[in-house]
């Protein structure tokens, strides 16, 4: 898994570019400048509008600090039986490489296609409100009727049906 957040920009039902955050602010900066106000850009993992500091992006300091880098990792109790520690203990680099392994298994296993649906929503929510079907092919997206929902999207502009089908596929 990556800590690089890929965003998607767009320019009325045109994509601009995609990629990840910095890339595509460094971009949008070069080649829009005057457009920058009706770019809408999107957080790929989630779908939803994602907003670019174009003020910070000048100023940010882009030489990364020595030392190991941050993971956001919280020390936290994890109360189990005598057994799963047992198992745990036996597992390569210890309980809590064994641990994040199995949550990022069950994680995937569990919540990918429900998390590729709700991003989806959240991008066509903004940019296919007023195409013609919108209504039925959210109900399509969200009963997994993948046929009723290409045929309700087919007239869609290509740039918005392709970022659809990429937030659905993952």
């Amino acid at each position: 898994m990556t800590d690089i957040q890929s965003v998607t920009a767009f320019l009325g039902d045109r994509k601009l570019a995609t990629g990840p955050r910095a890339t595509v602010q460094h971009l949008l900066e070069e080649r829009y400048p005057g457009d920058l106000g009706s770019i809408l850009v999107f957080d790929d993992a989630t779908g939803k509008l994602a907003d670019l500091d174009y003020w910070d992006a000048a100023t940010a300091d882009p030489t990364p600090s020595a030392g190991r880098p941050r993971l956001g990792v919280k020390a936290r109790e994890v109360t189990l039986l005598p057994r799963h520690w047992d198992w745990l203990a036996g597992q390569p680099g210890g309980a809590s490489a064994a641990l994040r392994r199995l949550v990022e298994t069950a994680s995937r296993e569990t919540g990918d296609g429900r998390k590729r649906r709700h991003a989806a929503y959240h991008f066509m929510n903004h940019m296919c409100g007023n195409l013609p079907g919108y209504e039925e092919a959210l109900r399509a997206l969200y009963r997994d009727d993948d046929a009723v929902f290409g045929g309700l999207i087919a007239q869609w502009p290509e740039d918005v049906r392709a970022h659809i089908r990429h937030l659905i596929s993952g």
